[in-house]
């Protein structure tokens, strides 16, 4: 059959925002964009004051120091919000299997299929960059208010500026972009697949890509040897520090690209935790069945938590340091502005965290609406409600617990890292010789922070799927398609 790439008759083709899981992915691109705006704004003002203010020097040292961190952490925002749209839309892309393969089967093309699920993240991007830019902009007006009105501040700063605009684009831009990406699953969908009904792939067919493998291998092993020698520069100079930042994106890419196969394997073991109960072990093969969908809900918690741990440790190793060296007695004051910005830090990148979190409840609910005729089977065998409910329960802790351990193990290794490849160089008391060993250090209040927030997260991730999945009758759900 020719396949066409125009509209078919009778099939609906405009882009439907409304859909399951569209909105919180406008959720992920209006957090993005709010956060970017905010930043901006705020760094702008802070720039600002600081030529401004005569008394303090080096003012535009500073000001460049914080622009480029703020770039920075913009970028981080734009990183996360960009993988977890990418897989939402390859979740929503997987669930659509059959009907894709249906509208393949009347003439439709592979390609106008993902044209279409491209546009829809244009729209999808468009509504969530225009409700963050309005609701970062005015966060920022109530902000830079209340700071000059606390601090007595005489800062002449417009808020208003062409700067606030570049957020909104780049994340409509970057949300039309992931779902191109995450869509790429239409050019394998044959229309035969309208009758086999196939969704996800299994643990033999994601592990059969071999390019992907290969890319994902290159990349991390590339990315580690990378770190290492920033590591290495750093004993010499902190520009080290920037080699270590490459290796570190590149190396953690690559764990991203190779989720699919590296999860699998974490996860069995993760599995063996939950004892012999028949829910725990169908929530363990669950995870395993489909290593892509697994992978794609728990890179998003991976990715936080690793930033949150890497920001926290490399500050608390820095600290440690500063002790060590005076002795241990360090300057009070000094302390205490590093314990500052350490927190100032935390709690920005913790938005990077937020949007992962999103992600997970997002893909956690769309993953059990795909599952309903499974779900439908097991009432029919005789699982009871609170069986179905306890497995799908497990399932999210499971997935969670997973990605917090490899999150926080990630996140002591990049962080000590970058400390290292930072203040390798530098001497520090008595001798004021280096090369300088920077201990790893653990801020374990973070950590149990980090724990905490992951337990309220596992409950607030079951709530919507686990009563998504006991709603319809047994025969109701085996009948859905």
């Amino acid at each position: 059959m020719t396949a066409v790439a125009g509209p078919v008759p009778g099939v609906r083709r405009t882009p439907q925002p409304r859909e399951r899981g569209m909105g919180a992915s406008i959720l992920v691109a209006a957090i993005s964009s709010a956060f970017g705006t905010l930043l901006i704004a705020t760094t702008g003002f802070i720039g600002a004051w600081l030529l401004s203010d005569p008394y303090l020097a080096g003012g535009e040292t500073v000001t460049a120091v914080v622009a480029i961190l703020s770039t920075l952490l913009i970028a981080v925002a734009m990183y996360v919000a960009a993988v977890v749209t990418t897989n939402t839309f390859a979740t929503v892309v997987a669930g659509r299997t059959r009907q894709i393969a249906l509208v393949r089967l009347i003439g439709a093309s592979a390609r106008s299929e993902r044209r279409r699920v491209a546009r829809q993240g244009l729209v999808v991007g468009i509504i969530g960059a225009v409700i963050g830019v309005i609701s970062g902009t005015a966060a920022a007006a109530l902000l830079l208010e209340g700071a000059r009105i606390a601090w007595s501040l005489d800062v002449d700063y417009p808020l208003l500026q062409p700067a606030l605009l570049a957020p909104p684009v780049i994340v409509a831009l970057t949300t039309w972009a992931s779902a191109w990406v995450g869509s790429r699953r239409v050019l394998d969908v044959s229309p035969l697949e309208a009758i086999s009904g196939a969704v996800e792939r299994n643990t033999r067919e994601a592990a059969s890509g071999r390019a992907r493998r290969v890319t994902a291998a290159t990349l991390f092993v590339g990315g580690t040897l990378v770190l290492a020698a920033g590591v290495a520069v750093g004993l010499m100079s902190p520009l080290g520090v920037v080699i270590a930042f490459l290796g570190g994106i590149l190396s953690f890419t690559g764990l991203i690209l190779g989720a699919s196969m590296i999860m699998p394997l974490v996860l069995r073991t993760t599995g063996r935790l939950f004892g012999p109960s028949a829910e725990a072990r169908l929530a363990a093969q669950n995870a395993l069945r489909y290593p892509e969908r697994s992978s794609r809900t728990a890179i998003g918690v991976v990715i936080g938590v690793t930033l949150v741990t890497m920001f926290a440790v490399a500050a608390q190793s820095a600290r440690e340091l500063l002790i060590r060296s005076g002795g241990g007695e360090p300057p009070q004051q000094l302390l205490s502005l590093m314990d500052t910005f350490a927190a100032i830090m935390t709690a920005l990148v913790a938005v990077s965290a937020a949007i992962a979190a999103v992600g997970l409840v997002n893909l956690l609910t769309i993953g059990v609406i795909q599952r309903r005729r499974e779900l439908g089977l097991l009432r029919t065998l005789g699982f009871s409600k609170p069986q179905i409910r306890r497995m799908v329960l497990l399932e999210a802790v499971h997935l969670i617990v997973t990605s917090v351990t490899l999150g926080l193990l990630l996140g002591v290794l990049y962080g000590w890292a970058g400390a290292q490849a930072l203040l390798g160089s530098v001497g520090v008391p008595p001798a004021f010789t280096s090369p300088t060993f920077v201990a790893p250090a653990v801020p374990w209040l973070t950590v149990a922070l980090v724990v905490a927030s992951t337990a309220i997260l596992t409950v607030a991730a079951s709530v919507a799927p686990t009563r998504l999945a006991t709603a319809a009758m047994p025969m109701q759900a085996l009948a859905d398609d």
